[in-house]
């Protein structure tokens, strides 16, 4: 009798478990007031847009599931032009190649700088694009000289050849150092210095101007940028608001959190959406 009754209570131990593993949801949304709201919402939202900012954590596999998700709801009732923070100005010719089936996987690797997690996680959407005949813009500037201004200012660019200027930003650019967000990194930098959030502006500039550069009448831009860059209606927000008040821009921003019941205070008026996802399921890095 005692075996049977610990049998009893050990099934409905794992039952419990079963029950709260299957309640226990992997993410939420938020509004930027703080309130839950569904995906429903969003992307009822995005069809409505001109261009929607997808801010994501680099690392969250729930993130990129739901980049994948939207564009794929979104086909069927917008003229969508794809574009990411994960793909370089310069590397647009090989980019197009591979979207035009000239050259393959293999080919892409050797031509254009991948991200590292490019396969698991990017390579989808510009799959995406590929199979229903998208165009997809690599909006960021390259690496090397976000790096430059990060090391020497932007004064080192002007060092640049005519040839290469195409890969940046019109010089000079506008920049407001006490927009908060940059403000925040000029407080990360080691010597207090404002090249930091230069670098940042400058390719928070350079995507705004890759989306402009490629949004037409009627199409919906789908960018896909790491949170940070539109956070706060700030970053590819910011710029493209004060080229084109006119547009229909709405944010999305990825965080983690121990627990999904509500938005953390610091979190509101993050973005027009906020994915809050389960900071189990997000690897440290």
């Amino acid at each position: 009798m005692t075996n049977l009754r610990m049998l009893l209570l050990y099934w409905g131990l794992l039952l419990s478990v079963v029950a709260f593993s299957q309640e226990k949801k992997a993410y939420v949304f938020f509004d930027k007031k703080g309130h839950k709201t569904t995906y429903g919402k969003l992307l009822r939202k995005s069809e409505k847009a001109d261009v929607v900012l997808f801010g994501e954590y680099h690392n969250n596999p729930i993130a990129h599931w739901l980049q994948r998700t939207l564009i794929k709801d979104l086909q069927p009732k917008r003229s969508l032009i794809l574009g990411a923070e994960m793909l370089e100005r310069d590397n647009q010719e090989a980019l197009d190649r591979y979207l035009q089936g000239a050259i393959d996987q293999k080919g892409l690797d050797t031509l254009a700088r991948l991200w590292s997690n490019y396969k698991t996680d990017y390579k989808p959407l510009v799959d995406f694009a590929k199979k229903h005949q998208r165009p997809f813009v690599a909006t960021n500037i390259p690496r090397r000289y976000a790096n430059l201004v990060y090391k020497k200012g932007l004064q080192a660019l002007d060092t640049l050849p005519a040839i290469e200027r195409p890969w940046l930003v019109r010089l000079p650019f506008p920049y407001d150092g006490s927009l908060s967000q940059y403000v925040q990194m000029k407080k990360m930098a080691r010597h207090d210095t404002e090249n930091l959030p230069l670098a940042q502006a400058i390719k928070d500039a350079t995507m705004a101007e890759s989306i402009l550069a490629h949004l037409k009448p009627s199409t919906l831009f789908v960018h896909f940028n790491g949170s940070y860059h539109s956070d706060y209606f700030q970053g590819i927000y910011w710029y493209l608001k004060r080229e084109r008040p006119d547009l229909r821009i709405l944010t999305i921003a990825t965080t983690t959190q121990a627990e999904l019941r509500r938005l953390d205070k610091q979190s509101r008026g993050r973005a027009d959406f906020i994915l809050v996802v389960d900071e189990e399921i997000t690897p440290n890095d």
